[in-house]
């Protein structure tokens, strides 16, 4: 009898694993091909911007954008941004920025981004008598107008050349929506002399109210979104060397402790949001990319990725970067010149604030595969859903 139920209980489980590996065998995740976005539609500040203050305000000055076709593209940086190696893996043309209007296609998506731009409106912030207004409630609003116009458009406009400049509007809820964000919030805490402990209470309103821009995103159609963290701004050149730090506030690179805390608070915060609005906004695609870490990397770890001191600049001095461009500036009585160094692509800093383009392109190589994001998926698939449940077969 006992043989005999052994023998039964055997044969169970052999099924039991025949069925199991069937099962193994055939699952898969449902993202067996690329999403192949029509457009991207980005938010944000200066790390991505491609040309929005400088349409508005006043051109960014070269030697910026000096490896981007030898000319100022907008961009604060000797080349390109993480923006530009993203459109670059999905396929996509080089962004242009809502702003830059004249003679410009919108085919493959817009750019809202602007330089200054802060996730809380601000306060008629000033820099240099220059007002840097459109933060993200402004953006959001840019996009809004911008989707209601060239859907109006679309159907109307006869000319296929003027056509082809547009947006098709059943693109909008496929494109992808990147956002990089956040920065400016903390910068502007911490150069207002507050200390990191008043700066840090000020991240769950900053939060808040980024929530309710992706909500408000996601009411317009928005479907699948690409969020990047913020960086490690205590290792900013900017921040290193004019906000001097004490000796037991230096991390073991060189970097200001309580600010990159600060910043990895705002980061924790930030992801823990999105695995809310994941709950709540159940058919859009919530991607947290983890850019810090990436950065941080780099910083720490420069010299083994062939880069030179990660508080070097290659353009201006100082750590300031509104010191690149400028024509002889008077330093310690020494007069100056804020000409960029001939061999960028050894400085992870361009400006003090800002990357170089060869800083962007492996900053991108590390989170464009997905290794650094929740859930785990590569630019390519953030369309698709990663719930172990959702199988195919």
């Amino acid at each position: 009898m006992a043989e005999a139920a052994a023998a039964a209980a055997a044969a169970v489980i052999g099924v039991l694993v025949a069925l199991l590996s069937v099962f193994y065998g055939n699952w898969r995740p449902d993202r067996s091909s690329g999403c192949r976005f029509p457009a991207i539609y980005n938010f944000g500040d200066s790390n991505s911007d491609t040309g929005s203050v400088s349409a508005v305000f006043r051109p960014v000055p070269y030697p910026n954008g000096r490896n981007f076709g030898g000319k100022t593209s907008g961009r604060y940086s000797d080349g390109r941004l993480i923006i530009d190696f993203i459109a670059e893996k999905l396929g996509l043309p080089y962004m242009n920025a809502y702003l830059d209007s004249i003679g410009t296609s919108f085919q493959h998506g817009a750019n809202f981004a602007a330089t200054g731009s802060t996730i809380q409106p601000p306060n008629l912030r000033t820099y240099e008598e220059v007002c840097f207004p459109l933060s993200l409630n402004i953006q959001l609003l840019q996009f809004a107008q911008f989707k209601a116009r060239t859907t109006q458009l679309y159907s109307q406009v006869q000319n296929l050349d003027i056509k082809k400049t547009l947006p098709i509007p059943e693109d909008f809820s496929k494109a992808l929506y990147t956002m990089d964000i956040g920065q400016n919030d903390l910068h502007d805490g911490f150069t207002a002399s507050m200390t990191a402990e008043q700066v840090q209470k000020s991240v769950p309103n900053i939060i808040n109210q980024f929530s309710q821009a992706i909500e408000q995103l996601y009411k317009q159609g928005a479907k699948i979104f690409w969020i990047h963290n913020t960086g490690p701004i205590g290792c900013l050149p900017f921040f290193v060397i004019n906000y001097r730090p004490k000796h037991d506030d230096v991390d073991q690179t060189g970097c200001i402790k309580s600010y990159n805390e600060v910043a990895q608070e705002f980061n924790k915060q930030l992801k823990d949001m999105l695995s809310h609005l994941r709950g709540k906004l159940v058919d859009a695609r919530l991607t947290y990319v983890d850019v810090y870490s990436a950065k941080y990397s780099l910083i720490s770890e420069a010299k083994l990725h062939g880069f030179v001191d990660p508080f070097g600049q290659c353009c201006g001095r100082n750590g300031k970067f509104r010191e690149c461009g400028k024509k002889a500036m008077m330093v310690n009585e020494s007069e100056v010149d804020g000409d960029s160094c001939s061999n960028p692509w050894e400085y992870i800093s361009w400006d003090g604030v800002h990357y170089t383009e060869a800083a962007n392109q492996w900053v991108a190589g590390r989170i464009l595969n997905g290794s650094l994001s929740d859930p785990p998926l590569p630019i390519s698939e953030a369309c698709h859903s990663h719930n172990p449940l959702h199988l195919s077969f």
